[in-house]
Parts: structure tokens; C-alpha cells; sequence
């Protein structure tokens, strides 16, 4: 008996802090994202910062120039996007009067073979109406990304310039039973990160392969590019898969002056992205953490939950991390058979 009521006793704690860590991750987002983003930066760059500083550099160099090879790459993303948005805007007009004639001939259609009166609708100012709305949705959208894009470097500078700090920090917390462990955790964690961004690259290749053959197929013109640049452009949460997608989807339509190629283009991205969110993303990456594919799936869903795509793509290296502290920690051993890959 009471052995059961110990068991209850320690259940209902680690429910109660789940719920508690759920509710700060939930409520935090806007700190936490940007915030987990620079840590998972300064991670990856800290082999880079010991190298340098082995070389002779001072810790301070050697942090300017990581974060200078950081900046230099969100510099490249947000050029890519601004590319992009100008062949947009430059099609634009062409684009409004072909969405409006082949609406209003799509409504003739309909209205004929059920005997109906046409109603007489300005298609053309109505679809103004709605690009000034997403306009501006995606404008509020671009607006939180380039302000997290703003931040990464910031944290990932402050993370690796004081990185003593922070495995002092951890040192004092952790139980003196599990101090030994604490060196190899931090290490296998930096090599895990490492390997996880080198799924990551891997996943945004086959996306591109797979998006090139289709806009291939349905007669794109520059359809590698294309491809690729959508594959690319999915690190940009939300607002990089929008703009990259209305390129190849607004070339395709002017070519042919066929709205039903542009349908197809969005099939296309719409069946590749849910084959990287279910199939690829949990395999490939799921195989270079050696994590399961059933835990990647559960973090990618429950990141999802919590935090959107930047949870989906947070939440992996976190079930890394998990599976590193279990692999380390004897009472965890359970959870480890779960989130290892057999």
C-alpha cells in the first residue's frame, strides 16, 4: 500500500512539472524561440570558437568571426527573400488580371451548367483587397521572423563569449552523483547538435531533388533553382515556403496562361512538405541523432503544439538531448528504450 501511494506521490509530481514546463514554453515563446535558436547557433559554432582560440585568437575574435559566418548566412537568407519578393511584386499586376479573368470565366461556367444567373462581381479589386490583406499578414509575419533572425546572433555571441559561465551554472545545480557525467553529457550534446544539423542539410537536399523533379515535370522554367531555393528557404518559418513557393506558382501561370499548371505547383509543394514533416524530417534526421523515429515524430508534433515550425524544428535536438541524459543517468533507463534507435 504504500508503495503505491509513493508511486502516486511521484507521478503526480512529474505531472505537475510537465504541466508547469508546458505552460512556461507555451507563455515564453517569444523569448524562449529566439532564445533556443542562438543556443543551438553557439552549440554548433563552440568546435569553431576552440579552434580559433587554440590558433591564438582571443575569445573575443574568435566569437566576432563566428558570429560574423552567422550573420553572413541570415544575410544570404533575407537577400534570397527580398529576390524573390521583387520578381513577385514585378508580375503582380499581370497576376490580379489573370486570377480575375479566370474566375470570372470559372463563375460563367458554373453559373451555365446549373442554370444560374452570373452575378457581376469586380474580381479584380477584390483580389487587390485580399493581397493588400495577406500583404500585410505576411508583413506582421516578417516582421516577429527578421526580429528572431535579429536575435540568434545575439544569443549565440552571449552563449559562447560566456560559455564558463553557463557550465558553471549547470555544475552548481546538477546532483554531485551526477557531476562525473556532466562533461560527457556536454560533449556528446555539441557533437549530437553537429550531427543534426548535418540531417538537417541532408533533408533540405532531398526536399530540393524531390521539388525540382516536379516543377520539372510540370514545365517550370529554372526548376532546379526553383527546387532548391524552396527547400532553402523552409529554415524562415512560415514566411519562406509562402514567398518561395509564389515564384515557381507565378512563373508557371504566366508561361501558360493555365491557372490549373499553378494548381499543380501548389500540389506539389503541398505533398512534398507533408512528406518532410512525416516521413523525411523524422527518418533521416531521426538517424543522424540516433534517436527513433517514433520520438522525433512525438517532438515534432508536440514542438508543433507548443511552438509552431520553429517548435518542430526546436523540439528534435531536445529529444537528442533527452536520450543523451538517459544514455547517462541509470533511473532514466526506461525513458532511454523508448527514444533510442533500435
Amino acid at each position: 500500500m504504500m508503495q503505491e501511494a509513493k508511486f502516486f506521490d511521484t507521478a503526480i509530481k512529474y505531472l505537475q512539472l510537465i504541466i508547469l514546463v508546458s505552460l512556461l514554453f507555451y507563455f515564453g515563446k517569444p523569448l524562449l524561440v529566439p532564445l533556443f535558436f542562438g543556443l543551438l547557433t553557439a552549440i554548433v559554432m563552440c568546435p569553431v570558437s576552440r579552434w580559433l582560440e587554440k590558433k591564438g585568437s582571443s575569445r573575443s575574435i574568435a566569437v566576432f568571426i563566428c558570429l560574423l559566418i552567422v550573420t553572413l548566412l541570415i544575410a544570404a537568407l533575407a537577400m534570397l527573400m527580398i529576390w524573390q519578393v521583387n520578381l513577385l511584386r514585378k508580375d503582380a499586376p499581370a497576376i490580379i488580371e489573370k486570377a480575375s479573368v479566370f474566375i470570372h470565366n470559372l463563375q460563367r461556367q458554373v453559373a451555365a451548367s446549373f442554370g444560374m444567373e452570373q452575378v457581376q462581381t469586380n474580381w479584380g479589386e477584390r483580389l487587390i483587397n485580399g493581397a493588400t490583406g495577406m500583404a500585410g499578414a505576411i508583413f506582421n509575419a516578417a516582421s516577429s521572423t527578421f526580429f528572431m533572425l535579429f536575435m540568434i546572433p545575439v544569443y549565440a555571441a552571449l552563449f559562447l563569449y560566456h560559455r564558463h559561465v553557463f557550465v558553471l551554472f549547470l555544475q552548481s545545480i546538477v546532483p554531485v552523483k551526477y557531476r562525473a557525467q556532466l562533461d560527457k553529457i556536454l560533449n556528446q550534446t555539441i557533437h549530437t547538435y553537429f550531427s543534426y544539423i548535418k540531417g538537417m542539410v541532408l533533408v533540405y537536399i532531398i526536399v530540393g531533388i524531390l521539388n525540382s523533379i516536379g516543377l520539372l515535370a510540370l514545365g517550370v522554367r529554372h526548376a532546379i533553382l526553383f527546387g532548391m531555393l524552396c527547400a532553402v528557404m523552409t529554415i524562415i518559418p512560415y514566411l519562406g515556403i509562402i514567398i518561395s513557393s509564389l515564384v515557381p506558382i507565378t512563373i508557371v501561370w504566366m508561361d501558360t496562361g493555365n491557372m490549373w499548371f499553378a494548381v499543380g505547383v501548389v500540389v506539389l509543394f503541398t505533398v512534398v512538405q507533408y512528406l518532410e514533416a512525416n516521413v523525411i524530417f523524422p527518418k533521416v534526421v531521426g538517424t543522424q541523432l540516433n534517436v527513433s523515429t517514433f520520438a522525433i515524430l512525438i517532438a515534432v508534433i508536440t514542438g508543433g503544439i507548443v511552438w509552431g515550425v520553429s517548435g518542430m524544428v526546436l523540439f528534435i535536438p531536445f529529444a537528442a538531448i533527452l536520450k543523451i541524459v538517459s544514455d547517462n543517468i541509470e533511473e532514466l533507463k526506461p525513458l532511454n528504450i523508448l527514444l533510442s534507435r533500435k
